[in-house]
């Protein structure tokens, strides 16, 4: 495979040792918050090794140990400071591990913004037997051509969605079945190689293996879309700290994955800028006192600021609230119809259903949902994380639908190029030497 083909199956690899051992530590690499779950795997219901594709159901883990702390060094959803972050990761794993009572030595991440790009890839392949073995699908898999999509990028996933055997399509899972020609569509899905280098060496120098890493907006599409909406078609919408991501869901597969620079923390610095008040107190008032629908009562509800600049008169002001709602909502209509340009570009309009699914910390501005339904469409609601049992309360909401996803996706990964060992004359000339290099250089 390209590039990261060897360290992503290393990392596999790991991952299902961890698993064998029965701990591991998710982690959310976010703008505004670092969230780390250690998890524990009891061994029931958990993934065969055999098993195909389809999305994880609740899948033999507890959550154990849970912790989120403030982040720091990280803008737009990617590492700008190691230190600041290296601390960041680092008290979050510790406190997580104090209430796990145990260590934890293998991280999961995920991450948002990398300026994802989505490509989707097909390939074709006659069999040999007549009837589809492992063999046959590691060579449709390696027969699809790889893009050009130039140097310092990587690739983060790589999925088969569907399978065709002759003129039977949508096939899970082909293998055992007869026929004379297997086809496949993939999607891959790139970001630039700085952001999971980046990553990689932040997690090595908190004494940390990295176990695995996923793209923030697939994890949230996995933990919040209910079942129907995975099968049949639907957008998640990931509104983050610095950046909104956008992932697209059909046959219980990612099909399109992108990202909008700006998220909840550029509302916060529209406040700030706008009633001259520091950082803290602009959040603080948002997440209050925030909204996106003013009525007629909020000229009449005053809001108190209080800073602590010494000057008295600067100090004690108030606002309406509908003044703060004045200065949010050109930046949530900004957010969404950046979007909505997005999901147009994907082609979103020609799925068979458009649900939308709001999810992440901003999603949580009262009256979102309306403005969202008027901007993006009709059918919008608002997600929280599903299908794992037994996590805090203070975990269950909206925000921390990434780390949850990242437990799914710890627990039951969904296929990719690198689970199958394709045939060696089909890697790309340079690309088995640059892994090699790229995996002795990042571990």
């Amino acid at each position: 495979m390209i590039e990261l083909y060897e360290s992503q199956r290393a990392m596999r690899n790991m991952r299902r040792a961890a698993m064998q051992r029965g701990v591991v530590a998710v982690l959310d690499v976010g703008t505004s918050k670092i969230a780390c779950l250690v998890l524990r795997f009891d061994g029931t219901g958990a993934r065969k090794d055999d098993a195909f594709g389809a999305m994880a159901g609740q899948a033999g883990f507890r959550v154990i140990g849970a912790a989120t702390t403030r982040s720091r060094g990280v803008r737009f959803g990617e590492i700008d400071a190691m230190a600041e972050t290296e601390r960041a990761i680092r008290t979050s794993v510790q406190a997580a591990q104090k209430m796990a009572n145990m260590r934890v030595d293998h991280v999961i991440a995920c991450f948002s913004g990398a300026s994802p790009r989505s490509y989707g890839l097909a390939g074709q392949v006659e069999l040999e037997n007549h009837m589809v073995s492992e063999q046959d699908v590691s060579r449709v898999l390696s027969s699809c051509e790889v893009p050009d999509f130039g140097d310092g990028r990587e690739v983060l996933h790589a999925q088969p969605v569907n399978f065709a055997l002759d003129h039977r399509s949508g096939l899970i899972d082909p293998r055992g079945q007869m026929g004379n020609s297997l086809s496949t569509d993939m999607h891959m899905l790139t970001v630039d190689a700085a952001a999971i280098q980046n990553l990689a060496h932040c997690v090595k120098r908190c004494d940390l293996e990295l176990a695995g890493v996923a793209s923030s907006s697939y994890v949230s599409g996995i933990s919040a879309l209910v079942e129907d909406e995975q099968e049949l078609g639907a957008a998640c919408i990931d509104l983050g700290g610095g950046s909104a991501g956008i992932s697209i869901f059909i046959k219980k597969h990612m099909i399109y994955c992108d990202s909008v620079r700006m998220g909840g923390e550029h509302v916060t610095s529209d406040i700030s800028m706008g009633l001259s008040i520091p950082t803290a107190t602009a959040e603080r008032i948002k997440t209050f006192y925030g909204g996106v629908v003013a009525t007629g009562m909020d000229d009449r509800e005053m809001i108190e600021i209080r800073s602590d600049t010494g000057d008295w008169d600067h100090d004690r002001r108030s606002v309406s609230r509908a003044e703060l709602i004045g200065i949010m909502r050109p930046r949530v209509e900004e957010i969404l119809e950046e979007v909505r340009a997005r999901l147009d570009a994907a082609g979103f309009d020609s799925l068979p259903s458009q649900q939308i699914v709001l999810t992440g910390g901003g999603s949580q501005i009262p009256g979102l949902d309306g403005l969202a339904s008027r901007i993006l469409g009709q059918q919008v609601r608002l997600g929280r994380p599903l299908r794992v049992h037994g996590l805090p309360q203070a975990a269950t909401g909206a925000g921390f639908a990434s780390a949850v996803g990242m437990c799914l996706f710890a627990a039951n990964p969904q296929d990719e190029w690198w689970d199958f060992e394709l045939p060696v004359d089909r890697y790309p000339q340079r690309s088995l030497k640059r892994a090699v290099k790229w995996f002795k250089d990042n571990w």
